[in-house]
C-alpha cells in the first residue's frame, strides 16, 4: 500500500533522510520509532505529500505521488486520515464542527448526513454525543486526541497516519489511546502508520516496528522480533526509555563512555 523508495531529504546542510526505504502492506499497522530529530515527522509528511523528496519515490497504492500536480495531489489526499500531535483542533469551533470540517470541505453531504456521520465518528472513538457541543478547551488531553481521531476518520480513509498520538499524556491515558488505535485498526480495516518515541505504545499497536536512525531504517520486525534485535543502537533506544528518547548525536558508544 505504501512504498518509500530510497528517499533523500535535506534542509540546508542538515541531511534528514538518507537513502531511506520502507514498505507498508495493505491493512498493516507499522510504527516508526526513533529519537527526536531523526526524521519521523518528515517521513510522515512525505507519505501524505506535504513534503517532496530531493530524490526517491513515494508510491501509494501504485501511484507515485511525487508526479502528481497540486490538484491531483489534493484529491489523492482524501484517501488519508491524519491525527495530528496533541489533536490540533480548531479552538474556535465546537467538537462537532471540528469533525464536520472535512465533510463540509470535501463532500456534498447534506447537513443531516453530516450530523449522522459526525455522530458515528464520535461513537467510534467512544465519546458521548454531548461532547459535540463542547469546545476543545473544555476537554481533557485524552479527549482531544479522540476528537482528533474522529476527525481523521470522518472521510472513511484507506490510510491512517498518527503523529505522536500519546505525547504529553499520562501512562494510563496513553494506554487507553493505544487501545483505541488498536480497535480502530481492526474495525476500520485501514493501513496505519504511526510515529512515536513511546516504546510501550509502539509494541502495543504495531504489527511491525521500524527504527529510523541517521536517515535510514536500521531495524524492523514484529514487536517480539524487534525487542530481541542484536542491533546495539536498537537496544540502547529501548533501554533508554526512562531517560527519554535518544537524539541523533547520541551514539552506541555512549555506554562505553559511561563505563569509563
Amino acid at each position: 500500500m505504501i512504498s518509500l523508495q530510497h528517499l533523500y531529504k535535506a534542509f540546508g546542510p542538515k541531511q534528514v533522510l538518507n537513502d531511506m526505504s520502507l514498505d507498508v502492506e495493505r491493512g498493516e499497522s507499522v510504527v516508526i520509532v526513533g529519537g527526536s530529530g531523526t526524521g519521523k515527522s518528515v517521513t510522515l509528511k512525505h507519505i501524505i505529500g506535504l513534503l517532496r523528496p530531493d530524490k526517491g519515490k513515494v508510491i501509494i497504492d501504485g501511484t507515485d505521488i511525487c508526479t502528481l500536480n497540486p490538484v491531483e495531489l489534493n484529491a489523492f489526499r482524501r484517501r488519508f486520515g491524519m491525527a495530528f500531535q496533541e489533536g490540533a483542533l480548531f479552538d474556535s469551533m465546537s467538537v462537532f464542527e471540528n469533525i464536520a470540517f472535512p465533510l463540509r470541505r470535501h463532500t456534498k453531504m447534506t447537513e443531516e448526513q453530516i450530523r449522522a456521520r459526525v455522530e458515528e465518528c464520535l461513537a467510534q472513538v467512544h465519546l458521548e454525543l454531548s461532547a459535540g457541543d463542547k469546545r476543545p478547551s473544555e476537554l481533557s488531553g485524552g479527549m482531544r486526541r479522540r476528537v482528533g481521531f474522529a476527525r481523521a476518520i470522518s472521510l472513511k480513509p484507506e490510510i491512517l497516519l498518527f503523529d505522536e498520538p500519546t505525547t504529553g499524556l499520562d501512562p494510563v491515558i496513553s494506554d487507553v489511546v493505544a487501545e483505541l488505535i488498536c480497535e480502530m485498526d481492526r474495525t476500520l480495516n485501514t493501513t496505519t502508520v504511526t510515529i512515536t518515541h513511546d516504546m510501550k505504545v509502539a509494541f502495543k499497536i504495531a504489527d511491525r516496528v521500524a527504527m529510523l536512525f541517521q536517515g535510514q531504517i536500521i531495524e524492523q520486525g514484529t514487536p517480539e522480533v524487534f525487542q530481541q534485535s542484536s542491533n546495539e543502537i536498537v537496544q540502547q533506544f529501548i533501554e533508554g526509555r526512562a531517560e527519554g528518547p535518544l537524539t541523533e548525536i547520541e551514539t552506541v558508544d555512549r555506554r562505553k563512555r559511561l563505563r569509563e
